[in-house]
């Protein structure tokens, strides 16, 4: 016999639990059900997967079985990428791996639709919001903050959450322009010559810029926006001597940047600027990797309460959840060395 558990006051969702621990799921939004469930119901299978519980979808129902404390992590799960899909009319396999995080869905109601809606990012082509309690702390950095280092291994959104922040700042007309630098520094591996203009030469190195924001606004857009000014991708070197007003700028993959370099960087924030160096100081590819200014820049500028600091760990990974793997796997392999 099932019992009423929860009946939101909107009336989209009745939540009843059953025999033998089972909860069921009504949904009765079809969109919002549909975008749960996952084309070939591929979302449900992934949560049945990572979670080892059974679940099945019948009508507007979704029915999970097995363990108590597993359908309770099942149904918050559920409960998150409601709110997810809500916010951003789309589920994709990281909100997936974060719905199970316990850590993100103790109090699924109070933690995601109120703190992290909070802190939202609104973009054109889609709402980024920061999935882990690092990630919102950093987005609150990158807002509040003149300066902000990011430290931490890939996937953590470093990067892309930077690029949403700033994007969004530009359309709110809050910034004149965006300014993304990267060190023109080839990862491991020589590359030779380049044919090509100077554009085309070290357009590769900062690709992964471009394809962040091709991620959250329209290319013709980007391009228009690249055009008029009000987006420049440059190499670091070409930072030298200017002043920024009026800006958003961002240096990724400072960990190939010398603590000159990144001194030279934050040296050129003017009025009404912020300034975002980010980077991973297990990826350095510079010959001599003593040369590396990013942990230095983070010990000298510890002291200063108008400087963000953030350090991500494997545990703040976004990516594929291989991906988290991996990283921890070569952390513990650091470890072990040292």
């Amino acid at each position: 016999m099932k019992i009423n558990k929860k009946n939101k006051a909107n009336k989209e969702i009745l939540i009843t639990y059953g025999d033998n621990n089972s909860i069921n799921i009504d949904i009765f939004n079809n969109e919002i059900l549909m975008g749960i469930v996952g084309a070939f119901d591929n979302n449900l299978k992934e949560l049945e997967k990572i979670s080892g519980s059974k679940i099945y979808f019948r009508g507007n129902s979704i029915v999970i079985k097995g363990d108590k404390n597993t359908n309770e992590k099942v149904r918050d799960a559920i409960e998150y990428l409601i709110n997810r899909f809500r916010s951003d009319k789309k589920i994709d396999q990281n909100d997936i791996t974060t719905s199970l995080n316990g850590d993100m869905i103790k109090d699924t109601k109070t933690q995601f639709t109120i703190q992290s809606l909070g802190e939202v990012i609104k973009t054109p082509k889609r709402s980024v919001i920061p999935k882990s309690k690092k990630q919102k702390e950093y987005v609150r950095s990158l807002k509040t903050s003149q300066v902000v280092l990011s430290l931490g291994p890939a996937g953590t959104g470093k990067t892309y959450l930077a690029v949403a922040v700033a994007l969004s700042m530009l359309l709110e007309k809050k910034v004149e322009r965006i300014i993304l630098s990267r060190p023109a520094v080839e990862a491991g591996e020589k590359l030779g010559f380049l044919p090509g203009d100077m554009k085309e030469k070290i357009d590769p190195y900062l690709r992964p810029l471009y394809d962040s924001l091709y991620d959250l606004l329209d290319y013709d857009k980007i391009q228009r926006k690249i055009e008029s000014g009000a987006i420049e991708i440059a190499p670091l070197a070409f930072m030298r001597g200017r002043t920024l007003k009026n800006s958003f700028a961002i240096l990724d993959e400072a960990q190939n940047a010398t603590e000159t370099q990144i001194k030279m960087f934050l040296t050129r924030i003017g009025e009404n600027s912020k300034l975002v160096v980010n980077g991973d100081p297990s990826q350095i590819d510079l010959p001599n990797k003593n040369q590396s200014g990013l942990i230095k820049s983070q010990s000298i500028l510890k002291g200063i309460k108008e400087i963000s600091i953030i350090n991500f760990d494997h545990q703040d990974v976004m990516r594929h959840p291989l991906v988290t793997k991996i990283v921890e796997a070569y952390q513990k392999n650091t470890n072990d060395k040292g």
